[in-house]
């Protein structure tokens, strides 16, 4: 299976996982990114492109193999979210090793580090660094060794990407070839709630011009990134419903709120009344995961329960959904006398990559690895807490690809997840040429003000 060899025998690299390609960005967008072209910049770069693959190819050559190595420690012990101890000691060795300062975040997980004068603008890479609560099926030298936890979501790649492209770019800085500043973002908890805003609370965020990101995506191959403009991830909200009435026998429901049958026209009639309150592109959607009540056939319960999620992919509808869903549950409970309380848990909001950030990414990835590399992602209705960052400053987060050409789809949340580990160096080389490309081209525009609504307002 990818990625299961030795790191000294792994198979010649192919030219788009190499970046090969000394081709510089085309001029226009890539077809359903709907972005305007990046203007040129007006001022000298440290490096071109050819001068910038001979640097990332004799970076990488020094320490591919290292990363590799960095990368299985990680998924042969993995941590859940908020403990992440190891993880975070291996990441500050790494840092402090090469001259920089990182700093733990206050929870004791999770990492901040800048590289670069902070003089110019500043551009965030960030990474999740936990596991999920998950078995690892595989059966590799590298397999987990905690029981029930595994990195079956590629956050042991990310992680991996960001230290070397960390690492390249401390060389950069070193050489005075950088711009402006490079803040490393090692995010704990993505899995789950809390993770960013544990990072924006300490003060991540703070004079930050732009924000990007990659995650693993087995639908694209290795060495192929994945971009689009606008919501790229879901919202994804968790909701409880409670209902309570009178209860009695099933052969005088009519002295009772009949409870079980009140509950189901809530869990059958809420979803839809609720998708016709939005316009329709928004994909605003209520999906129940658990409905529980009563424990006997010949007897009305006084107490039942609805559990669910709630996702969308406009950041408008996002905001409006819990009153919406409150002003409907209160006129569907009391057409059937029960009392309904609505418990609703903001987890994440919507992904919403903004255009000039996800031109940034384009040039810079087609610098790197060669236009063809660069391709259309379609929207997910899965959760990224990568927009809560997005809410407060531009930035883009892309898919990387992960699966061997040709080679079995190992799906992310699965037991078997596994990556094509050549990923890796294309990660680096994408994550470290758009900081570089977003410090040269851009920053975040004088006087902008947050999105309304963002988590620290």
């Amino acid at each position: 299976m990818a990625g299961h060899e030795p790191a000294d025998e792994k198979a010649p690299h192919g030219a788009q996982a190499e970046g090969a390609h000394m081709g510089q960005p085309g001029q226009g967008v890539m077809p359903e990114l709907d972005a305007e072209p990046m203007p040129a910049a007006e001022v000298p770069r440290a490096n071109d492109g050819a001068a910038l693959q001979i640097q990332l190819d004799a970076f990488l050559g020094d320490h591919e193999d290292r990363l590799i190595g960095f990368r299985r420690d990680l998924h042969m012990h993995p941590e859940l979210g908020f403990d992440e101890h190891r993880t975070t000691k291996r990441i500050i060795e790494e840092l402090t090793a090469v001259g920089l300062q990182p700093t733990v975040l206050p929870k004791g997980t999770g990492v901040i580090c800048d590289i670069g004068p902070s003089d110019g603008p500043t551009v965030a890479l960030r990474a999740d660094i936990d596991a999920l609560p998950l078995q690892d099926e595989k059966r590799v030298p590298y397999a987990s060794t905690a029981a029930r936890v595994c990195h079956a979501c590629g956050h042991d790649v990310h992680t991996t990407v960001l230290l070397g492209a960390a690492l390249f770019l401390a060389r950069q800085a070193a050489e005075g070839l950088l711009p402006g500043r490079v803040r490393l973002l090692f995010q704990p908890a993505e899995e789950v709630a809390g993770g960013a805003l544990s990072i924006m609370a300490a003060g991540g965020i703070t004079d930050v011009d732009r924000i990007f990101a990659l995650h693993c995506d087995p639908r694209f191959e290795v060495g192929q990134v994945g971009l689009r403009v606008g919501p790229i991830t879901a919202a994804c909200d968790r909701v409880s419903v409670k209902v309570t009435g009178t209860g009695g026998h099933t052969a005088r429901p009519h002295l009772t709120g009949d409870l079980v049958y009140a509950l189901a026209k809530i869990v059958t009639e809420l979803p839809a009344a609720l998708s016709r309150r939005v316009d329709p592109r928004s994909s605003l959607s209520l999906v129940w995961g658990r409905v529980v009540a009563g424990s006997v056939a010949n007897a009305i319960p006084d107490e039942g329960l609805a559990e669910g999620t709630v996702r969308c992919l406009d950041d408008d509808a996002w905001h409006k959904a819990p009153e919406m869903m409150r002003s409907l549950l209160d006129s569907v409970a009391g057409a059937y006398d029960v009392k309904a309380e609505l418990e609703y848990t903001r987890i994440v909001p919507p992904a919403v990559n903004e255009a000039t950030s996800v031109q940034m990414v384009r040039d810079a990835a087609s610098q790197v690895l060669g236009e063809e590399a660069v391709l259309p992602t379609p929207q997910s209705l899965g959760g990224e807490d990568f927009g809560w960052y997005l809410e407060s400053i531009p930035g883009a987060l892309a898919r990387l690809g992960v699966r061997t050409p040709g080679g079995a789809d190992y799906d992310l949340h699965r037991g078997d997840f596994d990556v094509d580990e050549r990923s890796i160096a294309v990660g680096v080389r994408v994550m470290a040429a758009t900081a570089l490309t977003a410090l040269w081209e851009g920053r975040r525009p004088a006087g902008a003000e947050p999105v309304e609504g963002a988590a620290l307002a």
